[in-house]
């Protein structure tokens, strides 16, 4: 796999040069600092570009498209990352080789025209799509309660902190929504087109001398580069652990505990941190697995995730409200040992090989592929190898000493009331 970087002056070309696909990926980033008030016009501008586009005037044309360059597949999707919000649009394409000479660069038109020349006129978006657009965020805001799960970390997070972009809504707001117009939607694109960094990740079977010239031609920006905020959220650890609790329609109620990891060194936030998550939280081989849920029958479901660029890792469990403070404090336990180094070589070899596994599996997916490499550009993460270099160096000391910058800070139970016999 060969990686070459272009600077375009507005923007950069990552060029991912592999033959182990037939298909073709291209992801085109859009990324800002995150601003509160604009996630839910963001979430309305992205689904617009899939309802039409000037000379695709409605979503049957787009997918009649898509049908004509050998069911070339196209979507945008909003994430959160750190204090970024980012806008991507994906295009998966079979590769020339297996279709014919000139569809990729066709693909590559279609990809444009979506993305410059919406279907706008007088300098409004259509009422009608954007009315359809509406009406499904509207549905979407309004389904939050609907997966226990999700509504507990989402409320987890307004109880940690009120201000910062982890306590965001990524599905949007009512109240955003019912402000956005025809006009002031085509304002925002406008100032997306202009104001966004702006990346593009090619993965395949590809040469630098054909995709070059290609995406000069199809991707003009006039993006104006300048001094970005950092990516990584400095998170705060209060004095005192926040306990915070809502009751929900269910029988089951759902665990979230915010820890914050603080004073983490690049190493210790991509290596060690891993592997304490691995080891703690992430899997059946894991403690809290073993020992909370197997063995003490404290919870239905369990498990961690470390939330790196927001400096959390997140403990979820499934239980039932009368474990609440057993399993709370059997949690705390085994937070407590792996401080004291109570796990053994054999755990840290179990993780290793988990993380090599899933290192192994990223490099078969061009998504993941892509993935890695934007990580590389905005954080200044390894690649696939000196990932599994370090990773393979990790010492128990190194996971201990991160252990220990692990702190428990806000514990929030959506309490199921259901009684099962109704």
């Amino acid at each position: 796999m060969e990686y070459i970087k272009k600077d375009l002056a507005s923007y950069n070309l990552h060029i991912i040069k592999t033959d182990k696909f037939k298909t073709i990926n291209i992801r085109l980033v859009f990324h800002s600092p995150i601003i509160k008030e604009e996630i839910t016009i963001r979430n309305v501008l992205c689904d617009m570009f899939m309802q039409s586009s000037k000379n695709y005037d409605s979503k049957r044309k787009l997918t009649i498209k898509c049908q004509d360059l050998y069911a070339a597949t196209i979507e945008t999707t909003n994430n959160r990352l750190g204090n970024y919000i980012l806008t991507n649009f994906h295009l998966s394409l079979l590769n020339d080789k297996y279709t014919e000479e000139g569809n990729f660069e066709e693909s590559l038109k279609f990809l444009s025209d979506i993305i410059f020349n919406p279907d706008v006129s007088n300098n409004r978006f259509k009422k009608d799509k954007l009315d359809i657009v509406k009406i499904s965020a509207t549905n979407n805001i309004n389904s939050a309660k609907e997966d226990a799960s999700s509504y507990s970390l989402m409320r987890m997070a307004e109880a940690y902190s009120k201000t910062s972009p982890i306590s965001y809504r990524m599905l949007g707001y009512l109240e955003d929504l019912e402000k956005i117009t025809e006009e002031n939607l085509y304002k925002y694109y406008l100032k997306m087109l202009t104001k966004d960094f702006v990346d593009i990740f090619v993965v395949g079977d590809v040469t630098e001398e054909e995709i070059v010239p290609l995406i000069k031609k199809y991707f003009k920006f006039k993006t104006v580069k300048r001094k970005k905020v950092p990516y990584i959220i400095d998170s705060k650890l209060r004095k005192k652990r926040l306990f915070a609790k809502e009751s929900i329609d269910n029988s089951q109620s759902k665990l979230a505990i915010c820890n914050v990891t603080t004073s983490l060194s690049p190493y210790e936030r991509f290596y060690p941190l891993t592997l304490y998550n691995i080891i703690l939280g992430s899997g059946s081989d894991s403690k809290l697995f073993k020992n909370v849920r197997e063995e003490n029958s404290l919870c239905y479901t369990i498990n961690s995730v470390a939330n790196k660029l927001d400096n959390l890792l997140i403990i979820m469990a499934g239980i039932d409200k009368e474990s609440y403070k057993k399993c709370l404090d059997l949690i705390d336990s085994n937070m407590q040992d792996m401080k004291k180094g109570k796990f053994s070589e054999k755990d840290i070899k179990i993780a290793k090989e988990y993380y090599l596994t899933a290192l192994d599996e990223m490099l078969e997916n061009e998504s993941s592929i892509i993935d890695n490499y934007l990580m590389m550009e905005l954080l200044g993460t390894d690649d696939f190898e000196e990932k599994r270099k370090k990773m393979l160096t990790c010492t128990k000391r190194d996971i201990i000493k991160v252990a220990k910058k692990v702190k428990m800070d806000t514990v929030f139970c959506l309490e199921g009331v259901k009684n099962e016999r109704d």
